[in-house]
C-alpha cells in the first residue's frame, strides 16, 4: 500500500496554497476560473472549524444527483478523514457556491449501502484519481450527500 503525504509536508502545504487561490479565483470570476478542476465540476463549501470557529471554504469536486449535490472526503490522510469533513458533519446545515455566484443552503448526510456505490461509481466517473487513492488508505472514503434546505438556490 502506497504512503499519503504528511498533512504538513510541503505537498499539503502547497495543496492548501492551491485551494486558497482557486477559491479567490472562483470568487473574483463567479466560477469561469476555478469551477472546473480535471473537467471535473467545482464547488465552495462553507463550514466552521470545530475547535477554533474560524469560518472556512474548501473547493471540491461535486457531482450532481438530481437535487443534491455529493462530495467525497478523500484527502484526509491515510488512516483519517480531512476536517472540513468533521467541520461539516458536526454542523446541521451550511452553503455551498456554485459557478455563477449561487449559493444554497444545504444539509449533509453520509450515503451507505447502496446509494454509496451508486454515487461513488458515478463519481470515479467523473474524476478517476478518487478510484486511485481508494487504492492505497484503508478506510472507507465517505461519500458526502449535501440535501436542499428551504430556498434551493438564491443569487448572491
Amino acid at each position: 500500500m502506497l504512503k499519503a503525504p504528511h498533512a504538513s509536508s510541503p505537498f499539503w502545504k502547497l495543496h492548501r496554497q492551491g485551494a486558497r487561490l482557486n477559491r479567490a479565483l472562483f470568487r473574483w470570476s463567479d466560477g469561469r476560473v476555478g469551477g472546473t478542476f480535471r473537467g471535473a465540476p467545482v464547488l465552495l463549501l462553507d463550514h466552521v472549524g470545530r475547535r477554533s470557529g474560524a469560518a472556512r471554504t474548501n473547493p471540491l469536486i461535486y457531482l450532481a444527483d438530481d437535487q443534491n449535490l455529493v462530495i467525497v472526503a478523500s484527502k484526509g490522510g491515510t488512516d483519517t478523514h480531512p476536517a472540513w469533513f468533521h467541520n461539516l458533519m458536526s454542523m446541521a446545515t451550511t452553503e455551498v457556491e456554485l459557478v455563477g455566484g449561487v449559493r444554497r443552503r444545504v444539509r449533509p448526510r453520509v450515503a451507505e449501502g447502496a446509494e454509496r456505490e451508486r454515487l461513488w461509481t458515478r463519481l470515479v466517473q467523473i474524476y478517476r484519481p478518487y478510484a486511485d487513492y481508494a487504492t492505497y488508505t484503508d478506510r472507507e472514503i465517505p461519500v458526502v450527500v449535501l440535501e436542499p434546505v428551504g430556498d434551493q438556490q438564491s443569487s448572491q
